[in-house]
């Protein structure tokens, strides 16, 4: 029987689309939009986690806590928070909230957090448990290799590290797929059947980091009303992957570097050492040997983390790879939204070819997702796409910036009496180029 769990959140579109990866991942899951929804669907039935958004248009995640734990306490609550509500989802552990993951939501580690919260409720591990929290996800995109010299580059070194032990330093811009290169070096080694645990370790409080690493015992300070599983211990004979390793502070570096050299770890409050065996896989889109001179990183922490360095190129630098790229989130988008666009139009695949892609493939992937969900026809068409790639599609009128340029074709009209051609040539651009700035400014003749 799949475990049960409810997800409240007044975004419908984020909690239905939470719902259908959750599906697919085997779980039964109910909707819920309002606080009193959830509050009417906790009474009604018994579940297995509740998902919670802290901040609800009718009542707030802690409510909802306060409910559920005098319904069922064994039910485990999980709280969806923003930046700006860390504090109040930390204070709320006291409270008897599970945990807590922070806004956006990434999906390894929602599954992650499920998967503990199921572990904790029930002490006997169900099969489907521990595929979820055992199994890395398989992400598509690791099969997605390109044929840039990049690309082919970027999976030799894969290929020819994920076999061996050594930490791997993976060096790259935002958004440009590092995660994908961990589980691809993790999928490809001696590992790949036990867990690969990823941590966001910019989202990690610094008064927290001991409990998340490496676990802490009921009672151990205020607020620890379970005995909790640290990250090292989740991926014991497997991968833990730090993405953006740079943003720890200077004490949990220090934490860190003691336990990778040990091999061991002591939640808090434990007198009793657990041993670990993991490979560590590391990821930063900023320069670490610069943080080393600054002062800011630990230079043995480095070292230790760089036996290996993977460099994750640019989407923009993999020019052979842009469309092979776009298509697979096509398909994606495709399968996600149940729609059958079939492809993109000439103007995008240029537009895409030359575009800088400041966000990377993550930019990519929301892109053509967005674009599949807007599309009225069969190829997706520059008017679906975002406003500043359609600033982009057209660039700017030489002699004018982006401010002015709008007055400038206004005026250039008026004196044409409003013939596109003659407009045109007295902005010196041509009449395609002319219709695209019509439309970008929503200029009707």
């Amino acid at each position: 029987m799949s475990s049960k769990i409810l997800v409240i959140d007044d975004d419908t579109a984020f909690c239905v689309m939470l719902k259908t990866f959750l599906q697919k991942k085997g779980f039964n899951v109910t909707n819920a939009f309002t606080g009193q929804e959830g509050e009417e669907e906790i009474k009604k039935q018994a579940f297995d986690v509740v998902l919670t958004d802290i901040r609800l248009p009718d009542s707030d995640g802690l409510k909802i806590l306060k409910l559920v734990k005098e319904t069922s306490f064994d039910t485990q609550v999980i709280l969806m928070t923003g930046y700006t509500d860390i504090k109040t989802a930390v204070n709320s552990i006291k409270d008897g909230a599970f945990d807590y993951v922070g806004k956006p939501i990434n999906p390894d580690e929602i599954l992650h957090t499920i998967g503990l919260a199921l572990n904790k409720k029930s002490s006997k591990e169900k099969p489907e448990i521990k595929t979820q929290v055992k199994k890395p996800t398989q992400s598509p995109l690791s099969f997605v290799k390109g044929i840039s010299s990049d690309s082919q580059r970027l999976h030799e070194h894969i290929g020819l590290v994920a076999p061996t032990n050594m930490s791997v330093l993976i060096i790259g811009d935002s958004g440009t797929g590092k995660e994908y290169i961990a589980q691809s070096i993790h999928l490809l080694s001696k590992r790949a059947d036990k867990p690969f645990i990823a941590v966001d370790c910019g989202a990690i409080p610094k008064e927290l980091a001991s409990s998340e690493f490496f676990g802490h015992i009921k009672g151990s300070f205020t607020g620890a009303v379970n005995d909790k599983t640290g990250h090292f211990e989740a991926a014991n004979g497997g991968t833990l992957f730090l993405d953006e390793v740079g943003n720890l502070s200077y004490e949990v570096q220090v934490q860190l570097l003691r336990a990778l050299q040990e091999r061991k770890i002591k939640p808090v409050g434990s007198n009793h050492e657990i041993k670990v065996d993991i490979r560590v896989i590391a990821a930063t889109n900023e320069d670490l040997n610069e943080a080393v001179k600054r002062g800011d990183f630990r230079e043995d922490l480095y070292h230790r983390l760089n036996e290996f360095s993977v460099k994750a190129p640019r989407l923009a630098d993999r020019k052979q790879d842009i469309m092979i790229f776009a298509n697979h989130f096509l398909a994606q988008a495709n399968d996600d939204l149940e729609k059958d666009v079939e492809g993109f139009d000439g103007d995008v695949t240029d537009l895409f070819k030359n575009y800088d892609w400041p966000g990377n493939l993550r930019e990519m992937k929301n892109i053509i997702k967005r674009s599949v969900l807007l599309a009225k026809s069969n190829l997706i068409n520059i008017e679906v796409l975002p406003h500043e790639m359609q600033e982009a599609s057209v660039g700017s009128l030489s002699g004018y910036s982006k401010d002015n340029e709008e007055q400038a074709i206004r005026e250039a009209l008026e004196k044409a009496n409003f013939n596109k051609s003659k407009a045109a040539i007295l902005l010196n651009i041509d009449r395609k180029t002319l219709y695209n700035k019509l439309k970008l400014y929503n200029i009707d003749l």
